[in-house]
C-alpha cells in the first residue's frame, strides 16, 4: 500500500509541474487549498476544504475554493470522485486504485486490486467511447458502521 506522505509529495510535485505547463499562477491560496486536500483524510468535499481554509484565509470565498478544486481536476492534479447524488468529492491519489463507498456513513475508501485494473472493456463500449481510466466502485456497509450497528443492537437486547 502507498503511504499517504509519498502520495502528498508526488501530488505536490505534480501540482507545480502541471501549473507551469498550464501557464497558471501558483498562489498562496492555491497551495493552501492543495495542502488541505492532501492533509484531509479520505475524499473531501469543497465545503470541507473551504471550512478549513477560511481559518487561514478569512476573505476567501467558497466559490474560489470550489473553482480552484475544479481547476485542479481539469489539469489532472485531482480526480473528482464519482457521485451518487451527494456532494462532489475530490481525490488526490493519482495511482490506479478503486473505491469502496459506505451507503450508511458515505465514507469513501481507496483500495488497490490489480485484477480490477485489468478488466476487459466490452467491444460495444470500446466502439462507442474512448476509455481513459478504469475505476471500480464497490458499495456496501463499512466495518465501522457494521460495528456500530452490532454494538447498538447488542446494547438494546436484554
Amino acid at each position: 500500500m502507498i503511504k499517504r506522505k509519498s502520495i502528498r509529495k508526488i501530488v505536490f510535485d505534480n501540482f507545480i509541474k502541471k501549473f507551469k505547463e498550464s501557464n497558471l499562477k501558483i498562489t498562496p491560496q492555491r497551495i493552501a487549498i492543495l495542502e488541505q486536500v492532501l492533509s484531509s483524510q479520505g475524499h473531501p468535499s469543497a465545503e470541507e476544504i473551504y471550512n478549513k481554509i477560511k481559518k487561514s484565509y478569512p476573505n476567501i470565498s467558497f466559490d474560489t475554493v470550489n473553482r480552484t478544486l475544479l481547476t485542479f481536476a481539469d489539469i489532472g492534479i485531482l480526480d473528482i470522485v464519482e457521485g451518487t447524488g451527494d456532494v462532489r468529492r475530490f481525490d488526490p491519489n493519482d495511482k490506479s486504485h478503486h473505491h469502496f463507498r459506505c451507503k450508511k456513513c458515505e465514507r469513501i475508501e481507496d483500495f488497490y486490486y490489480e485484477d480490477y485494473d485489468k478488466l476487459e472493456i466490452p467491444e460495444n463500449i470500446k466502439e462507442k467511447f474512448n476509455i481513459k481510466k478504469i475505476r471500480v466502485i464497490l458499495e456496501g456497509i463499512c466495518d465501522k458502521c457494521i460495528s456500530s450497528y452490532s454494538s447498538s443492537e447488542t446494547d438494546s437486547n436484554p
